[in-house]
C-alpha cells in the first residue's frame, strides 16, 4: 500500500512540474504591429495623403512628412506599385517612422521589408535598430514591378528595441522618398552542423522572413551595408546583394529555400569552414534556375582553398538543376568557400527584372 501511495504522489508531482514548467518561447517570425500599413490614420489626421500628428499612424511613431498612400495612379502623375497590400507609407525629406518592439537581448534578428523608390532621383533608406544602422541605395530596382524586398540583421542589445526607417535625403521635390509597404521580423534560431557536413546552413534553410502571399525573393545586403548577415553562416561579400528565395514562389533544388545570384560577378557569397591542413575534402553543390523565366547560359564559379571549378547550366527558365563537386586540399585550419555568377541575366520577357543562377545544397566532407 505504501509503495502504491509513493507512486501516486510521484506521478502527481511529475504532472504538476510539467504543467508548471514554462513553455519554450516561440521564435518571433511575422509582421510588426501594423507592419503592412493596412490600419490607417483617422480621416481627421490626414491632410490629403500627409499624416498629421506624431502618433496618428497606428502602432508607429512618425517624424517629418510621412504620407499614407494607396497603390495605383496618383494625382501628381506618379504610379505607386504596392504589390503586397493596398496601402503604404512614403517617407518625405528627412522623415522617419519608428516602432518599439520586445526582443531577447543577445539574439540575432532580421528585418524583412519592402522598399521602393518613387522618383527618378537617387534615393536612400536608412534602417536602424539596436545601435546599428545602414543606408540602402535603393535606386537599383531588381524587380520591375516595384516588388523589391530587403533584409537587415542586428543583435538585440536590450529587451526593448526601437526599429527606425528614415529617409536621410533632401530632394528638390519634398514629396519624393522611399515607399514602405510591408515590414516583418524574424528571430534567427541557433546554427547547428548537419551530420556529415562541415558547412553550416548549407541548404539555406535558416534565413530571413519571407512574405507568404507574395514574394519576389529577399535581397540580402552586402556586408559593407550589413555586417551581421541575415543568412546565418554566410557572408555576402560583394557589391550587389544576393537573393534569398523560397520553394513556394520559386523552384529550389532541395528543401524550402535557396540563394539566387542576381548581380552577376558583383554578387558573391562565402563561408569560412574549419579544416585540417593537408587533408583532402570534397565540396558538392547544386546550381540551376528558379523557374522564374531566367534564361540563358549560366555559370557559377566556386572556390575552395586554392581550387576552383566552373559549372555551366543552360537555363530555359523552367526549373532544371545541375549538380557539381570539387576536390580540394586544405592548406590551413580555415578554408573559405566562395560562389559567384560569371554572367548577368534578366527574365526572358522582362529585361528590367534581374535574375541569376540558383545555388543550393552546399556540402563539404572528408575524402
Amino acid at each position: 500500500m505504501a509503495h502504491l501511495l509513493f507512486l501516486s504522489v510521484l506521478f502527481s508531482t511529475l504532472l504538476y512540474s510539467q504543467a508548471a514548467a514554462p513553455a519554450r518561447p516561440a521564435y518571433l517570425d511575422g509582421f510588426l504591429a501594423n507592419g503592412n500599413f493596412e490600419e490607417g490614420p483617422k480621416p481627421s489626421n490626414l491632410k490629403k495623403t500627409v499624416i498629421i500628428g506624431k502618433y496618428s499612424l497606428p502602432k508607429w511613431v512618425i517624424s517629418g512628412m510621412v504620407e499614407y498612400v494607396s497603390g495605383g495612379p496618383q494625382p501628381d502623375g506618379f504610379y505607386f506599385a504596392i504589390p503586397r497590400g493596398a496601402h503604404a507609407a512614403r517617407l518625405g525629406n528627412e522623415a522617419s517612422i519608428s516602432q518599439a518592439i520586445n526582443l531577447k537581448p543577445g539574439k540575432v534578428y532580421s528585418l524583412t521589408f519592402a522598399a521602393t523608390r518613387t522618383c527618378a532621383q537617387d534615393e536612400v533608406l536608412r534602417v536602424s535598430a539596436a545601435n546599428r544602422s545602414s543606408e540602402l541605395p535603393i535606386q537599383t530596382l531588381y524587380s520591375s514591378d516595384g516588388g523589391d524586398t530587403y533584409a537587415f540583421a542586428f543583435v538585440a542589445t536590450s529587451r526593448r528595441t526601437v526599429v527606425t526607417f528614415h529617409n536621410p535625403g533632401v530632394q528638390e521635390d519634398p514629396a519624393c522618398g522611399p515607399l514602405l509597404d510591408a515590414i516583418a521580423i524574424k528571430e534567427m534560431p541557433p546554427l547547428r552542423y548537419a551530420p556529415g557536413n562541415l558547412v553550416k546552413n548549407g541548404g539555406f534553410e535558416i534565413g530571413p522572413h519571407v512574405f507568404k502571399n507574395y514574394s519576389t525573393g529577399v535581397l540580402l545586403l552586402p556586408k559593407i551595408h550589413d555586417i551581421i548577415s541575415p543568412l546565418p553562416g554566410w557572408i555576402v561579400e560583394s557589391l550587389k546583394p544576393a537573393k534569398y528565395i523560397d520553394s513556394k514562389h520559386f523552384s529550389v533544388p532541395t528543401g524550402l529555400a535557396a540563394i539566387e545570384l542576381v548581380g552577376g560577378r558583383e554578387t558573391a557569397i562565402a563561408q569560412i569552414i574549419r579544416t585540417v591542413p593537408n587533408k583532402a575534402y570534397r565540396l558538392s553543390f547544386t546550381i540551376g534556375d528558379g523557374k522564374n523565366d531566367c534564361h540563358g547560359s549560366m555559370m557559377v564559379e566556386a572556390f575552395a582553398g586554392k581550387e576552383t571549378v566552373k559549372v555551366k547550366h543552360e537555363s530555359t527558365g523552367k526549373g532544371a538543376f545541375t549538380p557539381a563537386n570539387l576536390k580540394f586540399i586544405a592548406t590551413s585550419t580555415r578554408t573559405r568557400l566562395t560562389f559567384y555568377s560569371a554572367f548577368y541575366h534578366t527574365k526572358l520577357n522582362d529585361y528590367g527584372h534581374f535574375c541569376g543562377p540558383v545555388l543550393d545544397d552546399v556540402k563539404v566532407w572528408y575524402v
